[in-house]
């Protein structure tokens, strides 16, 4: 009966929500790209000194519709009404997009902003041809990656945007796994180092690398340095695909699979294997996407920017992960729900 009813009252409402859905986006993607969050830290401002700071040359209309989409999306709070009106975070906003926190998570949202935005318009390209519709679309002989690693600006902006996408899953993962057992762990394609000094501050017996191409080499001991952390986290260069890796009882990869093909996937994980001593243990920390593909619109949603951004990359499921696990050699998986749809997948070598 209950579905019947449901069919007899079509509600477009959804269809135009998710349709329109960029709309909201870009006036969260804006709110960052101009620091608003920063500015609204601690504090309230009315919409006029906001403009006036922001250097909105917009009409004052205009601002207020601006910030009362923030308050109705659940970002901003609010007190009073249009040119009487109060702004202040809420604690979200407060916490994960004030730039001058250690738990800002920004740096994904101004990459998705100044990058991928653009890109996502061209996914349907992309399905067509299952060729990457970033920088690398129109040109046969450069490659996004080798690109970024040559661009200081760009290699910051996206050191940041992996820090900020899984800065509270590392966290979740510090407390949730029991690091205690073990002592040396090597995190892999570890960028800015954030998950080494995550396990460091709860952990501080175990001998931490992370290891990275040599140009990220100096955005880890920076960020490193501003933990306190300087001398107790190594940090090691070198190409995981194509040198060989550290050697630790732990080997954890942050969002690395997902950016492969099935057969990268394979090979990378049989390195792991082997670089593992016995009774080791692999770590995958990624948005994996439930086993009935049905509730992790995230993951999914994420696999699709691995077609813009990688053309053959693509996100995956836990039973995904335990047969590659299994094929490798690995004897146990499990899984561990972080924040959000992230998740560690973790395989067992005994």
């Amino acid at each position: 009966m209950e579905q019947q009813s449901v069919s007899a009252h079509p509600d477009p409402s959804r269809i135009m929500q998710v349709g329109m859905g960029f709309w909201a986006s870009k006036a969260l993607l804006a709110a960052v790209n101009f620091k608003l969050f920063t500015s609204l830290a601690g504090t309230s401002k009315k919409a006029k000194a906001i403009k006036d700071e922001l250097h909105l040359n917009t009409t004052d209309r205009h601002v207020y519709d601006w910030l009362d989409v923030l308050v109705s999306l659940g970002f901003l709070k609010r007190e009073g009404l249009l040119e009487n009106a109060a702004y202040s975070n809420n604690a979200d906003t407060e916490m994960f997009l004030d730039e001058n926190k250690p738990s800002f998570i920004g740096g994904i949202l101004k990459m998705g902003n100044n990058r991928l935005y653009q890109f996502w318009g061209n996914l349907e390209q992309g399905l067509l041809t299952g060729k990457p519709q970033n920088e690398s679309k129109d040109s046969t002989n450069m490659h996004f990656f080798e690109d970024l690693y040559q661009s200081p600006e760009k290699l910051r902006e996206f050191v940041n945007a992996m820090s900020g996408i899984q800065g509270g899953n590392f966290m979740t993962l510090s407390k949730k796994f029991d690091f205690s057992k073990y002592k040396t762990m090597a995190d892999i394609g570890g960028a800015d180092g954030f998950l080494s000094c995550m396990i460091a501050l709860q952990h501080p017996s175990i001998s931490l690398t992370t290891y990275d191409l040599p140009p990220v080499a100096p955005l880890a001991e920076k960020k490193i340095a501003k933990f306190n952390l300087t001398g107790k986290i190594k940090v090691e260069s070198g190409d995981f695909l194509k040198d060989a890796i550290p050697s630790a009882e732990i080997i954890s990869m942050g969002n690395i699979l997902h950016g492969l093909n099935e057969a990268t996937k394979l090979e990378l994980i049989k390195k792991v294997y082997d670089a593992l001593p016995e009774n080791g243990i692999f770590i995958a920390i990624e948005n994996v996407i439930d086993n009935d593909r049905s509730n992790n619109t995230f993951g999914m949603l994420m696999s699709l920017n691995m077609l813009i951004e990688n053309g053959d990359g693509f996100d995956y499921t836990f039973n995904d992960f335990a047969k590659w696990a299994k094929d490798t050699g690995f004897t146990k998986t499990e899984l561990i729900p972080l924040t959000g749809p992230a998740s560690a997948a973790i395989a067992y070598k005994s």
